[in-house]
């Protein structure tokens, strides 16, 4: 376990006004609201019943949620050991004496039937029924089974992201305006997902791997966007994630620092990204990251190439059906070209059972308990190494609200996972260390975990967002001979992906998800917002670059 930092003073809240290009609008704008609940952007199975506004849907009882088990434990150490920095009183009363409401502890061992002789082709999916089910027979057959020494591993991991989102900038503003985020919209939203989430979620986090004395371990994706909110608007939620990275059950993954698409349109841009976010993780939490993934899980052969040729031991993934061929995502896999460079796939199915059914009263497992899901879990102990759940961070306490129960589940998941002497919780290279592969995971195209069809299409399907993506990567030269660091990072926050997630105008259960997560009435208002942006920063590179010749 890593040793808490030394303790520095407390910084007053930086201001939230940047000093470069890209700055705020100067107009108050109220940050538009959220009525509508979405769990998740992966929207497979999404029906129009489940999109509703939170105080339409009557929740149960919240003891439906939850089955607690009985016996008591010792109460753990005070949570703000992990703290690198002084706290303030309201970190105090979530962190500094995290105390277990309920006496209890870990249920008494039992044995648990292993998984079930399988009558599925997908170690993914699901019966008719609702009830999960492991490998077939044939699949068995086909890869003889390694020698379990481990037992399964149990590998979640988080996706932190806030991008920042732009103010409807009109066309006659170009050439005189240069201020382009909605600064009202970012700092409401981010307050609201701080309040509503990361604060409360990272503070259930910490107690419970203190509760269970480290087995309980988890892994984090930050952007730079968010990075850069924290530091900028909610220094408090950042003070507790390093304390979460400092207890050494966390893993931080690398990623590109803006969230974005580069790969598809520039490798230098990308490599660029990845080495700006690895020194930001650096300074923030002392960590080297040993374990890649690309923004909203995208992933290729061609992707897997460039980054083995990094040194990254392994790397995140979805685990699509189409490329799976009836295998299932529940091992840990090689790239095609990469015999040392180990993929984790996620399982979309038991993902999702969280981030996007757990709240829908008309799904047939609803209520989902602690209880009901290890069990699905325990279900692959005869053909499961790990099985790897990916998830939005957001999911716990702003997609899925608190009183639908979702922090009580999070609150007894280990304890019933932790019941079966056969599993586990482990980081990402924690599991590449432990399995060796079994089979070869071969994408040729592009995957991703959003959306139905799970590839490129929730930002590169219309006309709009190819031609959006090919304007801002077609500055790189430009821009980057200013020499002009806010220039430069202005260039690169517009390349966000979330700017082009906005622009989609797909139909039905994706559609309204896509919907949801924009602050724009639609994709077309999005559209030309970003355009009219572009247009006024093609002026102020061209107006640099005069300067620079003068």
């Amino acid at each position: 376990m890593k040793q808490p930092k030394k303790i520095f003073p407390r910084s007053p809240l930086t201001s939230p006004k940047e000093s470069g290009v890209l700055r705020t609008s100067r107009e108050n704008r109220s940050a538009q609201s959220q009525t509508v609940a979405v769990p998740s952007r992966n929207t497979a199975g999404l029906g129009g019943s489940e999109m509703k506004k939170q105080d339409e849907i009557d929740y149960p009882p919240l003891q439906l949620l939850v089955n607690p088990p009985t016996p008591p434990v010792q109460r753990p150490t005070t949570a703000a050991n992990f703290f690198s920095e002084e706290i303030s009183s309201e970190e105090e009363n979530l962190f500094g004496e995290i105390v277990i409401e309920r006496e209890q502890g870990k249920p008494e061992k039992k044995e648990v039937p292993g998984g079930r002789p399988g009558a599925a082709t997908n170690g993914n999916l699901s019966s008719e029924k609702g009830q999960h089910i492991s490998l077939t027979a044939k699949a068995k057959q086909a890869k003889p089974q390694q020698k379990k020494n481990f037992g399964t591993s149990i590998c979640f991991y988080f996706q932190v992201h806030q991008p920042f989102r732009l103010r409807n900038y009109n066309f006659d503003e170009i050439g005189k305006d240069h201020y382009y985020e909605n600064y009202d919209q970012n700092v409401s939203i981010l307050n609201k997902v701080a309040d509503k989430c990361y604060l409360p979620t990272n503070a259930k986090l910490l107690e419970l791997m203190m509760r269970h004395k480290g087995k309980f371990k988890v892994a984090f994706s930050f952007s730079g966007c968010a990075l850069e909110q924290f530091e900028l608007y909610r220094p408090d939620v950042l003070r507790s994630f390093k304390a979460l990275v400092n207890s050494g059950y966390v893993e931080v993954l690398s990623e590109t620092y803006y969230h974005s698409l580069s790969f598809l349109y520039s490798k230098e841009e990308f490599d660029r990204q990845v080495e700006k976010h690895k020194q930001k993780i650096k300074e923030l939490f002392d960590e080297e990251p040993k374990v890649f993934r690309f923004s909203e899980l995208i992933y290729s052969n061609e992707l897997a190439n460039h980054i083995a040729a990094k040194g990254y031991k392994g790397m995140l993934c979805e685990g699509t059906d189409k490329w799976l061929k009836g295998r299932s995502p529940n091992h840990v896999y090689l790239s095609p070209e990469n015999l040392n460079f180990s993929l984790l796939l996620k399982n979309y199915h038991l993902s999702d059972d969280i981030a996007f059914r757990f709240s829908n009263r008309e799904w047939e497992n609803w209520p989902l308990t602690a209880e009901k899901f290890a069990t699905w879990l325990h279900d692959h102990a005869a053909d499961a190494e790990t099985i790897n759940l990916f998830l939005d961070y957001e999911t716990f306490g702003e997609h899925q609200w608190k009183e639908t129960g979702i922090f009580d589940f999070l609150d007894y998941l280990p304890e019933y996972v932790l019941n079966h002497p056969d599993f586990s919780f482990r980081t990402p290279s924690e599991v590449i260390q432990t399995y060796t592969a079994r089979d070869v995971y071969d994408v040729p195209e592009y995957s991703s975990w959003a959306d139905e069809e799970r590839d490129l299409s929730a930002w590169r399907e219309n006309e709009m967002q190819k031609e959006a993506l090919e304007k801002i990567y077609a500055l790189e030269k430009t821009v980057l001979q200013t020499h002009n660091e806010d220039l430069i990072k202005v260039w690169s926050k517009l390349q966000t992906s979330d700017h082009f997630y906005y622009m989609s105008t797909k139909f039905w259960a994706d559609g309204d998800v896509h919907k949801y997560f924009s602050p724009f009435p639609t994709p077309y208002d999005a559209c030309v917002y970003y355009m009219n942006v572009i247009s006024d920063l093609e002026k102020t590179v061209e107006e640099e670059l005069r300067k620079n010749r003068s």
